[in-house]
């Protein structure tokens, strides 16, 4: 039997800014420097909400929570991504899985994967093993190379 199967990518980027605090995937991660956004600057899970509305063939995060909205000034991405999966799953979907990449040269990211993996998986009500995460430089190309911010993208497969 066939189960209704779906699959998404999300992508995000954004660039470091001083005095505020570095939040990636629900986690704050010690730095000097944080994220410029109107929210927290979470790049990962703003990569991943794009990726379970994409999946579920819904907008963007921008439509949901759009940047000249107060109500989402500094808003603490994880209530995004709550409010995305409640859509999600109101639509009659479940996440099956999550693979996202992280592309940063600074801060090494290793010490906090699996924190991020277990914050995620809480916030997609999955098991662990279904959430990886990972994080790569960019060999100093580009914008993360130069390590101007950081970069992030999600696949997500959800299914009814």
């Amino acid at each position: 039997m066939m189960t209704d199967f779906r699959v998404g990518f999300g992508y995000d980027s954004h660039r470091f800014a001083p005095d505020r605090p570095l939040v990636i995937g629900g986690i704050v991660i010690p730095y000097e420097l944080g994220l410029a956004a109107h929210s927290d600057g979470d790049v990962l899970i703003h990569a991943v909400c794009d990726a379970l509305l994409g999946a579920a063939g819904m907008r963007d995060i921008g439509t949901y929570f759009p940047d000249n909205d107060p109500t989402w000034k500094n808003v603490d991405s994880t209530k995004l991504l709550a409010k995305v999966v409640e859509l999600v799953e109101g639509k009659g979907w479940k996440v099956n899985n999550l693979d996202c990449t992280l592309v940063l040269e600074k801060p090494k990211m290793k010490p906090h994967v699996e924190q991020i993996i277990n914050r995620l998986a809480e916030l997609l009500h999955v098991e662990t093993d279904r959430v990886a995460v990972k994080a790569k430089t960019n060999e100093k190309m580009g914008f993360t190379g130069a390590g101007e911010g950081i970069a992030a993208t999600a696949a997500v497969s959800l299914a009814k």
